[in-house]
């Protein structure tokens, strides 16, 4: 599976952005997908997840409200709504997969970068004050 991330940019505070992440391959559907985030000077964090069907989704907990993950099994693309945008957002973010049809899983798990299989590129989102 090869990933492209897109979607960044430069935004003030307070605007929303939203991220597409697009997959190759004939069994996007059978992926659990995940959005990570590096902030400079940071590891990179867990930010999103959402199950192969789409019908469980888990947040981090700084994310909750501001964020959607979503995915178009259709298109092979998953999403990352971002609302309410804060300076503190800014970091490259990236798209993950691994190969999961289960709707539930471990915060251990899914919150770790080595969970995942495949990675994307990564998209700039600068916010501004």
């Amino acid at each position: 599976v090869q990933l492209q991330a897109s979607g960044g940019g430069l935004v003030q505070a307070g605007d929303s952005l939203r991220l597409s992440c697009a997959a190759s391959g004939r069994t996007f559907s059978s992926y659990a997908m995940g959005w990570f985030r590096r902030a400079p000077g940071k590891e990179r964090e867990f930010v999103a997840i959402i199950s192969s069907s789409g019908s469980s989704r888990k947040y981090a907990d700084s994310m909750k409200g501001r964020f959607t993950i979503s995915r178009d099994n259709a298109k092979n693309t998953v999403y990352l709504q971002m609302d309410s945008l804060k300076p503190e957002d800014t970091a490259v973010y990236y798209c993950a997969a691994r190969g999961d049809s289960s709707t539930y899983w471990s915060p251990t798990y899914y919150q770790a970068t080595s969970w995942y299989t495949y990675w994307g590129q990564g998209t700039q989102v600068t916010v501004s004050s």
